[in-house]
């Protein structure tokens, strides 16, 4: 089956690709990043690849682990953000998340979560270590409600981060979110805190593929194309990235001009 998309728009280097459902824009996507692993596993023995959690994810992962024949054994698999303090089994957890729709589905060569249990610091600094040790070649990313990247809010967002992971604060526009896509039985329930990859760990990756469908995302995608590249929306900053493309479907392309 040939996906095509209905609309194509590009604003700066960033690359919008509008599809007729979530499920086609997940399996172009999916289709994509399968590309890409295909291609580096041509000239690697080992691919690092980051992995989004969430809603906008599901179709991406669904697609991507459908498809046969893809080098998994040789791919070594991040994650971009954990809660502190919760469990992996807790249904909110993102390690839960990745070994039910990822790692219990395709022979991947090794998949390191991020330990939302562990010393905060230490945490940070071994994920970090093995982030940089395995270069990765790809990323797979969403946008949030209020336009962060992994968990960097606009409230903790900095492009110029020094740092690969670090513990942040989630703001309450984000925790609405985990609480409104039904993660956790209410807003009291989300967790405060959490630890993350930072912006420049993310872009890092020198391909980038931004899954992001449904209607709850329309007013945050017109604003990730048409505000200055500042911090108060984090996903702006993805316009400046050398390979970055943006899946979307009809509802979350709803307010694009």
């Amino acid at each position: 089956m040939t996906i095509e998309p209905v609309r194509e728009i590009v604003v700066g280097k960033l690359r919008l690709q509008v599809y007729s459902s979530r499920e086609a824009a997940g399996a172009a996507a999916a289709r994509d990043a399968a590309a890409a692993m295909r291609q580096h596993a041509a000239v690697r023995d080992r691919i690092g690849v980051i992995f989004a959690t969430g809603a906008s994810q599901m179709a991406t992962l669904d697609a991507l682990t459908a498809i046969s024949g893809l080098p998994w054994e040789k791919v070594l698999g991040f994650h971009m953000d954990e809660y502190i303090g919760i469990s992996p089994d807790h249904p909110a957890s993102f390690r839960r998340y990745l070994r039910e729709r990822l790692t219990s589905r395709v022979p991947i060569c090794q998949f390191l979560g991020v330990n939302g249990n562990n010393d905060p610091t230490e945490e940070c600094r071994a994920y970090s270590e093995a982030l940089r040790q395995a270069d990765p070649q790809l990323c797979l990313l969403g946008i949030g409600e209020n336009g962060h990247l992994a968990f960097n809010d606009p409230g903790e967002a900095d492009f110029q981060d020094p740092a690969d992971m670090k513990v942040v604060s989630l703001d309450d526009a984000c925790r609405a979110q985990q609480a409104a896509e039904g993660w956790f039985p209410s807003l009291n329930d989300v967790p405060g805190k959490a630890l993350t990859l930072t912006i420049p760990a993310l872009l890092r990756a020198p391909k980038l593929i931004v899954s992001v469908p449904g209607p709850r995302k329309a007013a945050i995608v017109r604003r990730t194309i048409e505000e200055p590249i500042s911090t108060a929306c984090p996903a702006t900053i993805l316009r400046t990235h050398p390979d970055a493309t943006v899946y979307l479907d009809l509802e979350s392309a709803a307010e694009l001009p």
